[in-house]
């Protein structure tokens, strides 16, 4: 039986911009659960239980085989978030993909903006880079992690919020998206928005996937 992957969209976005990363896995092998949420609607802990079904259902579907994850951007700590109470037993490899694991500083700067709360609701609010908060919600790491970030930005603005010396996506630096317990990270050129559809990040997941570790 073939390896199942369960894929999560960011922040603001649907499972629509994880298409072309599913078509892709799927053409490896995998069979792919693309799983679309309400992200601005909910905090990440309210989001767990609302995709708790989904993920449920896919690792019982799996039978003997191993169930994956793929997070992109917020998605990433969504997993996190689930992984702390709900990991399935035939739990196999991780892959973050932009995952502001230390926070954004973007989300620091409009955090207070009435736009900002309005458009990226309560998980918009646990996006900042103090994280002491969300120590419960994440726990630590003790799983097989993949984390790719990248390093291209094509907005000026928001460099210049992160810093214009700091190797940011034009979302989330690159420092931010490390987390301790990982067992692999890699930077490849690549802008934060255009991340799902990078094909340097398909081939860079699968790799993790497969392996355990990133191409070099």
């Amino acid at each position: 039986m073939s390896d199942t992957v369960i894929l999560f969209h960011g922040i603001a976005r649907t499972k629509k911009s994880m298409g072309k990363l599913a078509a892709f896995l799927s053409d490896k092998g995998y069979r792919v659960v693309n799983v679309g949420y309400p992200s601005t609607r909910f905090s990440i802990g309210d989001l767990v239980d609302i995709v708790r079904p989904q993920i449920d259902a896919a690792a019982k579907e799996a039978g003997d085989g191993h169930v994956h994850f793929i997070g992109y951007s917020m998605g990433g700590l969504l997993i996190r978030a689930f992984l702390r109470n709900h990991r399935p037993s035939n739990l196999g490899r991780v892959v973050m993909v932009g995952t502001p694991n230390n926070g954004s500083e973007i989300a620091d700067f409009l955090k207070t903006w009435p736009l900002y709360r309005k458009f990226y609701g309560p998980a918009g609010q646990q996006l900042i880079t103090d994280q002491t908060a969300m120590t419960t919600l994440f726990g630590t790491v003790d799983y097989e992690l993949g984390i790719i970030a990248g390093n291209r930005t094509i907005d000026p603005v928001s460099s210049l919020i992160i810093g214009l010396r700091i190797p940011n996506d034009g979302k989330v630096s690159v420092e931010s998206t490390r987390l301790h317990g990982a067992a692999a990270h890699i930077v490849i050129p690549a802008n934060h928005t255009f991340l799902p559809v990078n094909k340097t990040m398909w081939r860079q997941a699968l790799s993790f996937l497969q392996d355990g570790r990133f191409a070099s």
